[in-house]
């Protein structure tokens, strides 16, 4: 039995959910990023730059039947991919960041709640002591 409440502390320390929460949100926000890039950004890109696309471009470095070559093609279109996706998970961010801000001031502009009913009856009966002596 020791092992197996072992194996359970372990698998709800808050770490491991914390970690789990993360994993899940970030799968959902792979999704957001890729639909972003694919549906809103290469478009225009694609208009802009004619289609441009470096896939078939190599560098043969030994001709024959098992030919050798240098892809740097796919390199740069990864590339490519790798800065469009970075500069749409910075959008992202910056949009959150912004929006996380303004609830933040929401929050703090907002009046703070009344105390609740014991709290005012006590002051009430600690002014009457004071008022007394």
């Amino acid at each position: 039995m020791g092992i197996i409440k072992e194996f359970r502390d372990f698998a709800i320390r808050g770490n491991m959910v914390d970690m789990a929460v993360g994993i899940i949100i970030g799968a959902a926000f792979t999704s957001v990023v890729n639909s972003l890039v694919k549906d809103v950004l290469m478009p225009p890109l694609g208009a802009i730059s004619g289609g441009l696309d470096f896939s078939d471009k190599k560098l043969i470095i030994k001709a024959g039947p098992p030919e050798v070559t240098l892809n740097y093609g796919l390199f740069l279109n990864a590339l490519i991919s790798f800065v469009i996706v970075a500069f749409a998970v910075f959008v992202l961010v910056k949009a959150v960041n912004k929006a996380r801000s303004f609830a933040e001031r929401e929050k703090a502009a907002a009046p703070p709640p009344p105390p609740p009913a014991d709290v005012v009856l006590l002051t009430e009966i600690r002014d009457l002591l004071k008022t007394s002596r």
